[in-house]
């Protein structure tokens, strides 16, 4: 059986830099540890496309003054997408990942500043916006599942837009924060086979696991989707994994049905399983909140 660190990409000699995006290492950080090679990019890179100037100018902005204001904080959504996999797409906002305890100074920054801001949902999301606007300030998710933590600073990587330098989410967290975004208006399903197909040698599998160990079903849907997508790039995904989320599974079958009637659904969606639990007797489970058509990345 392949181990989990085995088949990890060596550092590359060299590598490229598209629409003057490029990754460096922050070991230089002595307050973050170094991180696996396997983070370090070696795919094309892209930005996404802003729908106006407007938008690239308060993207800009917004960035340099995350920069000045010395709170902790990565880029995520479709802009850390593009650069990991070389998808350029449109979009007319930013995502902005911190920890849950930074969010509120984040805002308190940028409301001195004149700036509207916005707590949409206490547990997971802020908004800050100027005239049409606006970035999303996130530090979880809405199901509770994912909280944003100092890990994810440890393996995040530098990355220059503008003339701003700043901190981009790791692939292997990216693919983790999108895992549970699956609504009838919004399927991140997508994102996550893009990322595996271009980035599968940075992915931490075993940390990836590790966020996901007890929702591993979710992991192995969006292992079979890759496969089934990609049947010719089935290697991408580590033996190692698929054997031991299949064994879960075997050894799942084996045993009786749960005595609860839950619906976890839920945890992707709210509306969309709304019937299950008012109706169907499934008992409710996760948060009670739900991802908006507007929360990250709306393309135009």
């Amino acid at each position: 059986m392949q181990s989990p660190t085995s088949g990890q990409a060596e550092l590359p000699k060299d590598w490229r830099v598209v629409r003057e995006v490029s990754f460096i290492w922050m070991t230089s950080m002595t307050s973050i540890p170094p991180r696996s090679p396997s983070e370090h990019p070696s795919e094309p890179l892209a930005l996404p496309r802003l729908v106006d100037e407007e938008a690239e100018a308060f993207v800009a902005e917004a960035i340099a003054e995350l920069g000045r204001s010395q709170i902790p904080f990565l880029i995520a959504g479709t802009f850390a997408v593009s650069a990991h996999t070389g998808i350029s797409r449109p979009t007319k906002d930013l995502d902005v990942f911190c920890k849950p305890g930074d969010y509120t100074r984040i805002l308190n920054h940028f409301k001195a500043l004149g700036y509207a801001v916005e707590i949409e949902d206490d547990r997971w999301l802020g908004k800050v916006f100027k005239g049409k606007s606006f970035f999303d300030v996130i530090f979880s998710s809405p199901n509770g599942t994912m909280m944003v933590t100092d890990a994810w600073f440890a393996n995040a990587l530098l990355t220059e837009i503008g003339a701003s330098t700043c901190a981009i989410v790791a692939p292997t967290e990216l693919v983790w924060s999108k895992a549970f975004i699956q609504l009838r208006h919004r399927y991140d399903g997508a994102d996550v086979a893009h990322l595996i197909l271009k980035a599968h040698d940075r992915i931490d599998w075993a940390r990836l696991l590790g966020y996901m160990e007890a929702h591993w079903e979710v992991l192995l849907i969006h292992l079979l989707n890759f496969r089934w997508i990609y049947p010719s790039e089935r290697d991408k995904v580590p033996l190692w994994l698929m054997d031991e989320l299949l064994s879960r599974l075997a050894a799942q079958r084996d045993l009786p049905l749960p005595l609860t009637k839950i619906c976890r659904g839920r945890m992707y969606s709210r509306p969309d399983y709304e019937i299950d639990v008012k109706e169907w007797g499934f008992a409710d489970v996760g948060g009670d909140s739900d991802i908006s058509a507007e929360t990250e990345d709306t393309e135009s």
